[in-house]
C-alpha cells in the first residue's frame, strides 16, 4: 500500500490534501464468491448499511445461503426481506448462472480483470459498477476507478473541479497503475467529510 500512496502523492496534490486532512484509508476486503456478489447486487443504488441489513435478514433466515436455495425462494419471500422485484431477478439470474455452470466463480482469481469483466457482464443485473467493486474488494485489482460510483464522481468534481466523465477518465489515467488505491482515498475523503463510517 505504501508504494501506491507514495506514487499517488507524487502524481496529484489532492492526495496530500486528503491524507493531511483525514489520514490514510482502510483498504476494503471482502471474501470472493456468491455471497459477496449477492451483497453487491443489494448495494446497487442504495446505501451500504441498508443493503447489509437486508443481506443479514436473508442470512438469519437461511444460513446455508447457496445458489440452490436463493434460486428457489419465491418473489414474495424476497419481498418480505425488503428486496425489490428487479433485484430478486438479478439474484436469481446469478444463482442460475452458477447452477447451470455458465460461470465458475472459483476460476475468477486466475483470470485478468478484463476476462473477469467479460464473464460477469453476461449475467443480468451485474454491470460495470458491481464488477469494479468485486475486482477491487475481492480480487485486489490495483488499477480500477469506478466512474459509475456517485461518491467517486462527486469527490472528483469537488477536488478537481472536473465535471465531464471524459475529463475524469483522462485525468485519472495518470494515477495508473494504482487507481484502485486512488479510489479508496477518494471514498475515504467523501465519507470522513460527511462524518460517515462504513464497514465494508
Amino acid at each position: 500500500m505504501q508504494q501506491a500512496i507514495d506514487y499517488l502523492l507524487e502524481k496529484d496534490s489532492i492526495f496530500k490534501h486528503i491524507i493531511d486532512t483525514y489520514g490514510l484509508p482502510i483498504i476494503p476486503k471482502r471474501p470472493q464468491g456468491f455471497e459477496t456478489l449477492v451483497l453487491l447486487i443489494l448495494e446497487q443504488q442504495v446505501s451500504i448499511d441498508s443493503a447489509r441489513a437486508t443481506f443479514l435478514k436473508i442470512k438469519s433466515e437461511h444460513t446455508t445461503f447457496k445458489p440452490e436455495l436463493l434460486v428457489e425462494l419465491s418473489d414474495e419471500e424476497y419481498r418480505a426481506f425488503g428486496v425489490s422485484r428487479q433485484k430478486t431477478a438479478y439474484i436469481k439470474a446469478l444463482a442460475s448462472a452458477i447452477l447451470n455452470q455458465e460461470i465458475d466463480l472459483d476460476s475468477l482469481p486466475q483470470k485478468s480483470a478484463e476476462q473477469v469483466r467479460e464473464e460477469l457482464i453476461k449475467i443480468k443485473g451485474i454491470g460495470n459498477w458491481t464488477i469494479d467493486i468485486y475486482l477491487m474488494f475481492c480480487l485486489q485489482e490495483p488499477d480500477l476507478i469506478p466512474l459509475g460510483d456517485i461518491a467517486v464522481v462527486n469527490t472528483l468534481k469537488e477536488l478537481l473541479d472536473i465535471k465531464e466523465k471524459e475529463q475524469m477518465e483522462l485525468h485519472t489515467s495518470d494515477w495508473s497503475p494504482y487507481r484502485s488505491y486512488a479510489t479508496f482515498l477518494l471514498w475515504h475523503y467523501y465519507l470522513k467529510k460527511r462524518k460517515r463510517t462504513i464497514v465494508y
